[in-house]
């Protein structure tokens, strides 16, 4: 979408919210191409007519250079004149009566996921100034760490697609079920309920997640989403790349945190939502650069590595608005959402077919090490700054070495 359209439907969408009638707009929508048949549904799924037209304006804002124009025409044609005409001039004004805007979160760091531990002490003490600034959501200690000392600590999803297609074009992911044992064993030990899925398809990916968040996370501190399959690159908003189902159509990432966001998942509004993504970003390959003597040189691969990845997504599906780099992990601030990417936006990810995936196993090594003295934002720096497998073994160096 345009930016400037962009702009057009934040500022005014609280009047959108309020006085938008979605039933009335879907199926122009859905006719003129804007939306899908699974984002209709998703939308007629919401309880209130509300949460539908928040649904709608957040999906609106992930289409195309046409979407605002076809959604203007909607709005017209079923006789919602003063919508269209506030968004027709664009400056903002606000429909009487105007309700007032909730305050957003102030954004947190993550504590160690161990329950039993004591608070580590918060480098990045809030100023006096945030301190005025309440969460809607009580913290228990004065670090204002998240509250995690629920038994279990949470719900951890691990979908692991290993065995795709023969008509999707993509290679079966050798070594990916050592990650996902890897990871079950990990979460467990970190007293979270695991429940592992394997070779889901693209509907099968939603239909998951949108079980999740139906489920009640009353009781629970924490939710995990570990996904380990094929990616590819799709243009977003706030989340890059998109997972491949086994039967090939991939969902964008950014469609998969929304699942879980404080709006269609109420019982984990103020929890921390983690997602961990092993997938590749697209299809470059990052070669590295020169380093001195002492240290590893950079990796291009070996006889045993293969990638998580094809190129971008032409799917209906994926997000189209530009690509912007964003940092392997991220914490929007309204929603408690961090997300942890084995790579970067447009780059391949690599993965052994006999040890698993490089970046699962650092991971796994700097939780099982570090759980129980630092939190998980700089646990996360650790796994971006560990060598890369340093080569593995010397052997590997060697023809490394020889090679180039």
């Amino acid at each position: 979408m345009d930016p400037k359209h962009r702009q057009i439907l934040q500022r005014n969408r609280l009047n959108l919210v309020t006085a938008l009638n979605p039933a009335d707009i879907c199926d122009g929508l859905l006719s003129k191409g804007v939306f899908t048949q699974d984002m209709i549904d998703e939308i007629q799924g919401k309880i209130t007519r509300r949460d539908q037209a928040r649904q709608l304006v957040i999906d609106l804002e992930t289409r195309g250079s046409q979407a605002l124009p076809a959604f203007l025409e909607c709005l017209r044609e079923t006789g919602q004149h003063a919508l269209a005409e506030l968004l027709q001039c664009g400056d903002g004004a606000r429909l009487p009566p105007s309700v007032p805007i909730q305050p957003s979160l102030i954004p947190l760091p993550v504590r160690p996921l161990r329950p039993e531990r004591l608070p580590v002490p918060n480098p990045f003490s809030p100023s006096s100034e945030t301190q005025a600034v309440r969460p809607t959501r009580p913290r228990r200690d004065s670090i204002q760490c998240y509250k995690m000392d629920a038994s279990p600590c949470g719900i951890c999803l691990i979908i692991n697609n290993v065995d795709f297609g023969p008509d999707c074009d993509l290679k079966d992911r050798k070594g990916s079920d050592i990650d996902c044992d890897k990871m079950e064993k990990r979460f467990k030990a970190l007293n979270f309920e695991v429940i592992a899925k394997r070779n889901l398809k693209y509907k099968r990916i939603r239909h998951e997640m949108a079980s999740l968040a139906k489920r009640d996370h009353s009781a629970y501190d924490c939710c995990v989403v570990i996904i380990l399959s094929h990616g590819t690159e799709a243009n977003h908003n706030r989340f890059p790349g998109a997972v491949h189902g086994v039967d090939g159509p991939a969902v964008p990432v950014q469609l998969i945190t929304n699942y879980l966001n404080g709006q269609n998942c109420p019982s984990l509004q103020g929890k921390p939502k983690l997602f961990f993504i092993q997938a590749c970003g697209g299809g470059e390959k990052d070669t590295g650069f020169e380093v001195s003597p002492d240290e590893v040189e950079p990796s291009l691969g070996g006889i045993d590595d293969q990638m998580d990845a094809i190129p971008i997504s032409s799917s209906s599906d994926s997000l189209s608005t530009s690509d912007e780099l964003d940092a392997r992990a991220t914490l929007p601030t309204p929603s408690d959402i961090l997300v942890s990417y084995s790579t970067f936006p447009g780059y391949v990810s690599w993965r052994d077919t006999q040890a698993g995936s490089w970046y699962v196993e650092n991971l796994d090594r700097v939780l099982e090490e570090n759980a129980a003295t630092d939190d998980l934002v700089t646990m996360l720096m650790m796994v971006c700054l560990c060598p890369i497998k340093l080569l593995k073994t010397t052997a590997r160096y060697n023809k490394y070495v020889l090679k180039n």
